[in-house]
Parts: structure tokens; C-alpha cells; sequence
């Protein structure tokens, strides 16, 4: 784990942005106007899918895939100039929110600088043409660790955009040497103090179908050496397996437990029910009130929570990568989670998400039982999966307690607690609340 990082990363909230879909525009000067909206909502870090130059050669749909890319150095012309970025990140400064940006480091287009100035910092096949590793990404050409030039280049890079921008996320970061990403944070902390670090770590069929080929695939454990926040991928599939009916809300649960002591005491993971590589929640939650009781969740979850441009409107096509796909932000199955979003960060907020002993139980097939503990303060949420009336078993003394979502009074009786199906969050042991009020 990176020694220094802090625990209060837990309280963030992180929403992603692809320029090129998030407005008709598609330009960087395009997002400035939603920004206030954005940071009502509670947001602190704006995350920018790749804004730079797109390969032209064996690109992927009319426009390209945005981790097809063609020069680290410079932002794509389609959505403005380096000025206009720079303009976005201070609009977004001025908010007093941070800005991240994507760090696609382990490949780039076949028509990129790179590939014409230093072809040998790339893979190549047997045949010694230029390759990647991974079948299905056929737009991309893969970058070859083993050589020391593209090290200094790559960060010599990272120290230029942290001059504008706050933090990186890093694409597939598992498939490079973690020794580079330690050497790179190193490095970028003598231009931007405080760098945030978030790896998209990978699936764990991923990891071993890598090493199976006998390449680099980190863990999240050797990944947490180096960044602050990782993908919860290693998780993910138990949750989608729940959803579609192939699994259980029990393993969803123990597997959230499980992390709770395999990795070190600050770690930090992103929690997302969507993000540009999955479906969205509500193609998954199709319900209403199950889509509020997952989001609710999401939120309760220890770790920084992701909102994926469009998902605090419960929309459910998920935008295409590879051409323009607005988002349809007033499509007719719009559902406004956004006043829900705004009361769930306020939540989230506490110091007790930041640091607590937090366990997660399914007390039935469909509710989630979740609890965040320290001394004498507990917070304690009731998630109905399904959206259903709850009836469940509850550690609390019998009493009415205060929804902290919706203020609704919400009673304990003789060690049980039931809901009419929506979320439930009530706060115990603080000096401010009584324990239970009868």
C-alpha cells in the first residue's frame, strides 16, 4: 500500500466524464457549464476518460477508441486545444474540486509518435512486426517495459500533466512492472505534492489468465504498493452474478468481508456500480427502488464511490467508446437520483466512513445488512436489493430511530427492524442522537 495515503480518500466521491459523449459538443469548454451542477451533487474530483490524440490506423468504430492513443503529450483536436483544457481544469479548481486524468500506459494506437520514434520501446511479434498481448484489442500495439528510455519518457510525461491536473487514473496499470508505477509516483511527487494514484485494477480471471501466458499481472496487493485507490473488480463479478441470478447476495457479502483482511489496514477501493466498460445500473437494477437501495449501498460502501456521467439520472444505455453516443440526459426512463446522490455524499461524509471495523451480512436472499463501527458510534444500513418490504434482525435497542437518507422515523422492535423497501441508514451512539427514542 502507499504508505502515505489517507484514509479519507473513503469520503470522496469520484464522477467520470468522456468528453466526446458527455455533451452534443463534445468539447472540453462543453463540461464547464455542468459543473456546478456537478459539485451541488457533492462531487470532489472530476475524472477525464483520455483527452489525448486518437490513432487514425485500425481504430475501432467511426471516431476511435479513446485508449487508442496516438500522443501522450497533447489533447485531442476534436474536443479543443491545451488552452481549453486548461480552462476546464480551472473551472473545476475554482469549484474546489480536483481534476484526474486517464493515463493509458501500457499500449497506444500503431500510428502513434511513439511507434514512428522508438519502435523498439514496443512488443513484437515473431515476425517482428508490432503486436499486443491481449487478442481483442486490436487498435492498440503494446509498449515493452524492458527498456529503460521509455521509462524516463513516460514519466518526464506524467511530471508534465501534473503540473495542470491532480492525480491519474491508470489503465490496466496491473499489465506494467509495478517498480515503474513506485519509480513514477516518486517522481511526480516533486511536482505535484499529494499526486492521487488510482489503478483500474483488473478482474481476477484476468490476472490469471495473464500470468498463465507468463506476463505481468498484478494483484491488488502488489498494486496497493504503489496507488492510493483500486477498481473493486476483485469483487465486481460476485455483485453481477447476484444481479443476473447466478449467484448469491451471501457471496456479494463475504467477498466485500474478505477485503476487509487481505489488504492493509488504509486501503482505499473505488466503488462503482457502472462505469465506460460496464453496463449501467440501471440495466442491472431496472427497478426503482431497487436502483435507490443499490445506490444507497454504493455510497455506504467503505472506499471513494464513482458516479459515471449519467448515472445520477438512472439512465440505462451505456454510451459506445468508439463513436458519438451522447449522453441522453432526458431520455424518458430518466429517474433523478441526483437530491438522493447530494443527502448520500452528506452521509458519506462522516469520519466514521473513513475509518471503521466494517462488515456486511445478507440477512435474506435480497437485503444487504451493512455496519460501520468505531468505539461507541455504529452506522447501520438496510439495503433491499429488490427493492421489497424488510423485515430483519437488527443490533439495535428497541426504539424509534431517524432515517438519515429521508428523516422518516424507523422503529426497533424487540430486535427487529422494518422497512417499507426503500434504503435505510440510522446513526447510533452519537452525542448528538440519542441511541434509541421512545
Amino acid at each position: 500500500m502507499a504508505l502515505n495515503t489517507d484514509k479519507s480518500l473513503r469520503n470522496k466521491v469520484m464522477y467520470q466524464i468522456f468528453v466526446r459523449n458527455f455533451s452534443e459538443e463534445g468539447t472540453f469548454r462543453a463540461v464547464i457549464p455542468e459543473l456546478d451542477r456537478i459539485k451541488d451533487m457533492g462531487v470532489d474530483i472530476i475524472w477525464f476518460a483520455p483527452i489525448h490524440p486518437i490513432g487514425k490506423k485500425q481504430r475501432k468504430g467511426t471516431l476511435g477508441s479513446p485508449y487508442a492513443i496516438s500522443d501522450y503529450r497533447s489533447v485531442n483536436p476534436e474536443y479543443g486545444t491545451m488552452d481549453d483544457f486548461k480552462a476546464v481544469v480551472d473551472a473545476i479548481h475554482e469549484r474546489g474540486m480536483k481534476c484526474m486524468i486517464d493515463v493509458v500506459y501500457n499500449h497506444t494506437s500503431p500510428d502513434s509518435v511513439l511507434s514512428r520514434e522508438h519502435p523498439e520501446w514496443f512488443y513484437h511479434k515473431p515476425d517482428g512486426s508490432f503486436g499486443n498481448r491481449v487478442g481483442d484489442w486490436t487498435d492498440i500495439i503494446d509498449l515493452d517495459y524492458g527498456n529503460p528510455g521509455l521509462w524516463d519518457y513516460q514519466i518526464d510525461t506524467l511530471k508534465m500533466w501534473a503540473e495542470t491536473v491532480d492525480g491519474f487514473r491508470c489503465d490496466v496499470a496491473p499489465l506494467i512492472p509495478l517498480e515503474f508505477w513506485i519509480k513514477a509516483r516518486e517522481s511526480v511527487e516533486e511536482v505535484r505534492t499529494g499526486c492521487l494514484w488510482l489503478s483500474e485494477s483488473v478482474e481476477p480471471e484476468f490476472i490469471l489468465h495473464m500470468r498463465e501466458l507468463g506476463l505481468t499481472a498484478l494483484s491488488d496487493s502488489e498494486i496497493f504498493r504503489a496507488f492510493d485507490m483500486s477498481y473493486d473488480y476483485d469483487i465486481y463479478g460476485n455483485l453481477v452474478d447476484y444481479a443476473s441470478g447466478r449467484g448469491s447476495l451471501a457471496s456479494y457479502a463475504d467477498a466485500i468481508n474478505r477485503q476487509e483482511y487481505i489488504y492493509p489496514d488504509n486501503y482505499v477501493k473505488l466503488r462503482f456500480l457502472e462505469n465506460h466498460d460496464q453496463p449501467r445500473a440501471r440495466f442491472f437494477f431496472g427497478d426503482e427502488k431497487a436502483l435507490k437501495n443499490a445506490t444507497a449501498f454504493l455510497f455506504f460502501q467503505k472506499g471513494m464511490t464513482l458516479i459515471y456521467a449519467g448515472q445520477e439520472y438512472g439512465i440505462s444505455h451505456l454510451p459506445g467508446l468508439f463513436d458519438k453516443d451522447t449522453v441522453c440526459w432526458d431520455h424518458e426512463e430518466k429517474t433523478d437520483l441526483s437530491g438522493l446522490i447530494k443527502k448520500l455524499v452528506e452521509i458519506k461524509k462522516d469520519k466514521l466512513f473513513a475509518d471503521s471495523t466494517y462488515h456486511v451480512s445478507a440477512v435474506s436472499d435480497d437485503v444487504l445488512y451493512a455496519v460501520h463501527s468505531r468505539g461507541d458510534k455504529k452506522t447501520i444500513g438496510v439495503f433491499s436489493m429488490k427493492g421489497r418490504p424488510v423485515l430483519s434482525a437488527c443490533d439495535l435497542l428497541d426504539g424509534l430511530y431517524k432515517n438519515e437518507i429521508d428523516g422518516a422515523d424507523i422503529e426497533v422492535l424487540h430486535g427487529y427492524i422494518r422497512t417499507s423497501g426503500d434504503p435505510v441508514i440510522i446513526k447510533a451512539g452519537y452525542s448528538n442522537m440519542p441511541t434509541a427514542m421512545v
